[in-house]
């Protein structure tokens, strides 16, 4: 039995694009795996502790062997827990939107405390970074309101693929498998249910080989 993590990276639930697609391919990978075990994490009601001064200070003092506090310990245990149930999956899953180019600020919070030396990464003899998490894939669904392509240049904007795809493959996933939803405002609404469409089909396509 595989662990499947589902990740919805955005607020907007039932008027996601992302979502829409991601759920579809949920479905269709439930119905051809339905002895696998799926959990689903909504980042934005997650309660996701603050990676502020009291938990860089208790991560650099349990990982450098210094004096810590039982405060410490309790602080840097919580980023443990997100940490450990990260690294439980087998496959992932993302509903990822665009948000000012990048990603939303509560998936890059996440983000920010899965990814930490000695859990998710680390450095060689050589200094070279090396990810800790391997052989495992990764379905993305992204979705955007306008169209980022190389043809007109604006791809140069598009911070959220190229930001997501790069700290995945630090942490060693580099099977990534993805279905863009774009442009979900740029062309109108008929454009983007069009869009939607064909990107749920293509989704659930590709939920039988994951």
């Amino acid at each position: 039995m595989s662990k499947i993590l589902y990740i919805k990276a955005s607020p907007r639930t039932g008027r996601s694009h992302a979502i829409a697609v991601a759920e579809a391919f949920i479905d269709a990978y439930r119905e051809a795996n339905p002895g696998d075990a799926i959990t689903t994490i909504d980042i934005f009601q997650k309660d996701l502790p603050n990676f502020d001064l009291e938990a860089v200070t208790a991560k650099y003092k349990i990982m450098h062997d210094e004096e810590h506090s039982d405060q410490d310990i309790k602080v840097w245990a919580k980023v443990e827990a997100i940490i450990d149930e990260f690294k439980a999956a087998d496959k992932y899953v993302l509903a990822v939107p665009m948000w000012n180019f990048s990603i939303p600020y509560r998936l890059k919070q996440y983000i920010d405390i899965i990814v930490q030396p000695g859990y998710t990464f680390t450095v060689d003899d050589e200094g070279k970074y090396q990810g800790l998490i391997k052989g495992k894939p990764v379905f993305i669904a992204y979705a955007s309101g306008g169209e980022y392509t190389k043809d007109e240049g604006s791809s140069t904007y598009d911070m959220q693929k190229s930001y997501l795809e790069l700290i995945l493959g630090f942490m060693g996933l580099t099977d990534i498998r993805k279905v863009i939803v774009e442009p979900t405002l740029g062309a109108g609404a008929e454009v983007a249910r069009q869009k939607k469409e064909q990107a749920i089909k293509k989704a659930k396509g590709m939920a039988g080989s994951f």
